[in-house]
Parts: C-alpha cells; structure tokens; sequence
C-alpha cells in the first residue's frame, strides 16, 4: 500500500555542496533493503554535474530535492538539451535522476518542480525519466523487477511508473529486454549467414582491446554508432571525445571474444557490443571504487557468469550480405567459448519501435523479459 504522509513536502533547488552530497546519497536510503539494486558509482553520477561536463555546452539543468521534517525524501534534475530541440523541432525538456520515498506526494511536488522550471525556459513537452540525454540512462523499469539489473540498465522501486502515471503522464515509448540462455543452440540459417557473409567479402575480428588498435577502433565504432543511430529514439549525438572518454573507462573490462567487428576492405561496416555483466562486482563496492572497493571489484569479477549485449549494428548495404546473422553467430560462439564463464546473455534495451531489431533478436531465440518505459507530459 502507497505511504501518504499528512507532513507538507518543500522542494529546493541544489545550490550548495551539502545539497549535492544529500542528492548523491538518497538512493541509498531508497534502496536501503532492495536485494536486487546496483548502487551506481557515485564519482560518475557527481561528474555528470561538474562545471566541465560538455552537456553545459549545449544544455543546461536543475537539480532538485524534496524535503520533509528536515530530511531529503526525493530529486530530481530538470534538463533542456538543445541539440534534442533541435533534432525534433519542438520545445521538449527533460526529467531525469528521479528518485522518491514511497509517497505519492512526494513524487507529485517533484514533477511539478521540474515542469514548472522547464517552463519558465520555454519547454512546452516534458519527457522522461532521461538523465541528460539517453547515452547516460534512461527509461523506468515497469515489469522485470525480480532480478538485478545487468551493466549500464535502469532500475527502480514498482511505484515509481505508478506514481508518473498517477500524476497524469502518458507513455511515449516502452522498450525490451532480451533473455538469451547460452545453453540454447542457434538456428542454422545464423551460421549459414557467417558463411555467406565471409564469401561476400567480409571480415570479422574481435575489437582490440589495447594500445593504438583500441583507439583506432573505438574512433571507428563512434562514427558507425553516430550514423547508424541517429534516428534513435529521443537520442542526440555525442561528440567523439564524450564517446572516447566513457570508452577509455570500460577499456580494461573489455572481452572481446563477445564484441566482433565486421570489417569489408578495411572498413568497418557492423559490430555487437558485447559485455560482461560488471554490475555483478559492482554490487559489492557501495558505489566507490576506492581502495577497498576496487579490491572488492576484483575479488567478485570471478562472479561473472553472464552478459549484456548493448549495441548491435550493420550498414545497411551489408545486410544483404547477412552481417547482423553473422555478428550474432559470433557474439553467441564467443560466449560459449571454451573457458568462458557465460550462462546468458541479456541484449537490451530495444525501443518498441525498432522492428527491423525486434524480429532479428527473436528470430535468434531471444525472449522478452524485462519491459521499461517513458513518459510525456504537456506544460
């Protein structure tokens, strides 16, 4: 049963280092006796508000908490990307980074803080839960709440969908998680398109994880990402330094038996962004990677057993040539690799939308398992 308390709610703007830190901290109390949550790291969650983040450059936001009886029970931060406006011609701000007791009016005065100061810059549609922009995080879970989430996904509270709907927002889009049991076999016609995508001309390697071939590659992959997701729901694009700097993070946790590239006359022209499930580690370290918490990261990575599939792609012209079959073929092989400690794979999130992806994953055997959502609102 929802918790209504009859105390009022007051929302204030962050404005002072003690705000930031009690932003930072409330999850903790939210998810205080939640088994299945991953606490985020807090370094990359305070950056994303530093004066430096290249959001500031074509975006600007609020920060807000909501208080009671002099303690912070909910936030949220209010942001208008330029580059989003731009893309979709409307007037379109942002939610996001929300997160509230379980307290309907708690949730209310949020929204409408972050509604009214998104209209005062002019935003006539308000659209979330997307955390700056899409790249960073978005999306509530609304179904799929009894496992944790694997790396780089969402997770919430059920009421959170509750309570947005409850205060009169819509759905805008929902989106898929996929379950790949890696003990299934592939159909033939996967390993057949291998076949045929070799004798069309095309190659396949594993990304290079080091040195000057992981530069190369990653500044490769950033301009396939940008031209082949452009019309991505909500998205807008990244410069290739924001791209760079959040490869560089993940560089030392790469596996690239489960992230092929397919390449044709020494161009690449599709990949499957596999990657461990390093939210298992994660569990561990409280959100601080410090000394102890990365010897905790290192202790627990032996853990990982399963993986998370975040991006597949192929030019256009080589689908003919079955590349995407052929990267899915060697995404699955090099999961049960010999030695290799995968049981499933996730692949995930697909927007609704994207049928052309829909139908390929589950042709491949994949099976809906966990749904997320966005909402809108007009102000």
């Amino acid at each position: 049963m929802v918790t209504v308390s009859q105390s009022a709610v007051e929302i204030r703007a962050v404005n002072t280092p003690e705000d930031a830190d009690r932003f930072l901290d409330l999850p903790n109390r939210i998810y205080a006796n939640d088994p299945n949550w991953v606490p985020p790291l807090r370094s990359s969650v305070a950056k994303t508000f530093a004066a430096d983040n290249p959001f500031f450059e074509y975006g600007r936001l609020q920060q807000f908490l909501a208080w009671r009886d002099q303690e912070a029970v909910g936030r949220i931060v209010a942001a208008v990307n330029d580059r989003l406006i731009e893309r979709e011609g409307q007037k379109v701000g942002l939610f996001g980074y929300f997160e509230c007791i379980d307290d309907f009016s708690v949730a209310q005065a949020l929204l409408e803080a972050a509604c009214d100061w998104l209209r005062e810059q002019g935003m006539t549609l308000v659209r979330g839960p997307i955390n700056l922009s899409t790249h960073n995080g978005c999306l509530f879970l609304v179904d799929g709440f009894d496992t944790p989430p694997m790396v780089l996904m969402p997770y919430n509270p059920p009421y959170y969908p509750q309570f947005v709907e409850q205060a009169g927002w819509q759905k805008a889009q929902d989106a898929y998680s996929y379950n790949f049991p890696l003990t299934t076999t592939l159909p033939a016609e996967f390993e057949k398109a291998y076949r045929i995508a070799c004798k069309a001309g095309v190659t396949f390697r594993p990304v290079r994880a080091k040195g000057e071939g992981f530069e190369a590659d990653a500044r490769q992959i950033y301009r396939l990402t940008t031209q082949m997701f452009a019309n991505n729901y909500s998205a807008t694009p990244r410069t290739e330094e924001e791209f760079l700097e959040e490869a560089r993070s993940m560089q030392s946790l790469l596996d690239p038996d489960v992230f092929p590239i397919a390449e044709h006359n020494g161009q690449m022209v599709g990949y499957w962004m596999g990657l461990p499930d390093l939210n298992i580690p994660l569990k561990h370290v409280g959100g601080k990677l410090d000394l102890w918490g990365t010897l905790k990261f290192l202790w627990y990575q032996r853990q990982i057993d399963q993986g998370r599939v975040v991006l597949f792609c192929s030019l256009p012209e080589y689908r003919r040539k079955m590349v995407p079959l052929a990267l899915i073929y060697l995404g699955m092989q090099g999961g049960i690799k010999k030695g290799k400690p995968y049981k499933r794979a996730e692949l995930g999130h697909v927007f609704e939308s994207n049928s052309a992806s829909r139908k390929l994953v589950e042709a491949a055997g994949g099976t809906i398992y966990k749904t997320y959502r966005i909402y809108e609102k007009q102000v």
